[in-house]
């Protein structure tokens, strides 16, 4: 074989092996943020298990208790504006995951006014159906904060990757994955004054 011939060859093999890395690469890249995608619909079916839950919240109260209707209107209200918010998975943004977090935190100090209520009532705290609930919901938020925190690791994982050399010059159609934030302030501990 000649020189020439040996020369295309190496060539040829480097530049096979380079095109099989940057289809694996990019390859990578759509897998990671179809999995960030996923986890973000875990998120959102947590926030739909609690939109369910409320119902029949709002209805264990009213038999229950006879408080103040602003409250309970409240909730119903909240629920009803977080069932409007959605997010595009295929146009995710900070300005969308900030609208989607804010219903959702109507919904949760709508619901936190609900749960301060009734601790003036000892009928309702007596009431196993209602402290059944009580405990279901605050098994959803700890579900909705563990599907958040996977939320924000598969989106960071993928925002490094497509940020590192060398993939980053395979990653130039992918925009990076917003995060899920806490809200300003929340870093403090709320005040509880019953």
């Amino acid at each position: 074989m000649s020189k020439g011939l040996i020369g295309v060859l190496v060539v040829g093999i480097i530049i096979l092996f380079g095109g099989f890395w940057a289809c694996n690469k990019r390859n990578s890249f759509v897998g990671m943020k179809v999995e960030a995608q996923k986890q973000w619909q875990n998120v959102e079916s947590q926030y739909q298990r609690r939109m369910d839950l409320i119902p029949n919240i709002v209805a264990t109260v009213k038999g229950e208790a006879n408080f103040e209707k602003n409250t309970l209107e409240a909730v119903v209200s909240a629920r009803a504006s977080a069932t409007q918010v959605k997010v595009n998975l295929d146009d995710m943004s900070d300005a969308s995951i900030a609208k989607y977090k804010a219903a959702q935190g109507d919904l949760s100090n709508a619901l936190g006014r609900l749960l301060m209520v009734t601790e003036n009532y000892p009928n309702l705290k007596a009431n196993a159906a209602f402290g059944d609930l009580r405990v279901t919901l605050e098994g959803c938020e700890n579900r909705i904060s563990v599907e958040r925190m996977k939320y924000n690791e598969l989106s960071g994982d993928f925002n490094k990757a497509i940020q590192m050399f060398p993939g980053s010059l395979l990653a130039g159609s992918f925009p990076a994955m917003p995060y899920f934030e806490a809200d300003k302030g929340a870093e403090k501990a709320p005040k509880v004054e019953l």
